[in-house]
């Protein structure tokens, strides 16, 4: 029987994750934020009331079996001046099998079945109304995701306008798994909007299961301006009760001078520096390698790569899980 991996995140991070991880022999869980109101996402939710489905179309994406150009198709976005400008045809498709269905997981399983999709992908909540705030440190309080991702600042606190009803099968997911994987990608908009929940944070704290959190290349504007490693998980363990991040994976790449340079100047983003001293301070175990590539002018993990430190992790530690 393969080991069970929960993986929580939203996003661009998730999905390059997952695309390597799916090769390899493990039962993937992917828990998705559904808290997105800007773009496409943004416009069916205002219309039809729906939890956000982009990220999850992403994830299906990514996780599917089928030809590329399929693939391709669910990315695509219309370029017209219609009321269709701007929506991506897969985000489209979810929002028409969550109308017949009335149930974003069964949206989610129609649409998997689809694509072969041989893993499970499932939002953290059907709520309709889910909507993140942002307490920055200037005191000021920022409604919804879109929004605090514009606002390019540091938070004090994240949480949700109403506490979610987290899927009952995501909870079981979480207390059978044998490691729990915190993505890369957006700490406040992708991973914090799937940990802050109540729910979650429950079962963290009844389980023995190891928390492992892959850290992000790169700094986002605003947010995480000047952040080490240690900086990432510490935020992370702020929102966290009893249970803590165990171990985490970050790479020690050399990145490209002009790579660098065109980071720094143009998105101001700067690599995220590996802090041994005070991760070993934390009892927090360091996974390193060489673990990002240059695609399209852009810094991207290596999926594969990941996926087999992942896996290598897992195989060396994993054991039944127990609850306390």
């Amino acid at each position: 029987m393969y080991k069970k991996v929960v993986v929580l995140g939203g996003g661009t991070g998730i999905s390059y994750l997952l695309k390597g991880l799916k090769d390899f022999p493990v039962d993937i869980t992917a828990v998705i934020t559904v808290s997105d109101n800007g773009r496409s996402t943004g416009k069916l939710r205002e219309e039809f009331h729906t939890p956000a489905v982009g990220d999850i179309r992403k994830v299906i994406t990514n996780l599917s079996q089928i030809d590329e150009p399929i693939k391709e198709m669910m990315s695509y976005r219309f370029n017209t001046s219609s009321d269709l400008d701007g929506h991506a045809v897969g985000n489209l498709i979810l929002t028409a099998m969550l109308d017949i269905t009335g149930s974003l997981k069964k949206s989610i399983q129609s649409l998997s079945k689809l694509l072969d999709v041989r893993h499970t992908v499932l939002p953290i909540s059907e709520d309709s109304d889910l909507t993140l705030m942002g307490l920055d440190t200037n005191g000021n309080i920022i409604e919804g995701e879109e929004q605090i991702t514009k606002a390019n600042c540091q938070f004090e606190k994240i949480y949700y306008k109403n506490e979610p009803k987290v899927l009952k099968e995501v909870l079981k997911a979480l207390e059978e798994a044998d490691l729990i994987i915190f993505s890369m990608g957006s700490l406040y908009t992708s991973l914090l909007p799937n940990i802050i929940c109540k729910q979650v944070k429950e079962v963290l704290d009844r389980i023995n299961t190891p928390i492992m959190y892959i850290c992000n290349a790169v700094t986002q504007p605003g947010e995480t301006d000047n952040f080490t490693v240690s900086d990432h998980v510490k935020l992370i363990n702020k929102y966290l009760d009893t249970k803590k991040v165990d171990v985490v994976i970050a790479s020690n790449s050399k990145i490209d001078s002009q790579i660098a340079l065109k980071y720094e100047t143009k998105e101001q983003k700067d690599p995220v520096i590996i802090d041994y001293e005070e991760l070993e301070k934390m009892n927090v175990e360091l996974i390193e390698d060489d673990l990002l590539i240059v695609e399209d002018n852009r810094i991207r993990h290596d999926s594969l790569r990941l996926s087999s430190l992942v896996f290598s992790y897992l195989m060396r530690k994993s054991c039944p899980t127990q609850l306390k």
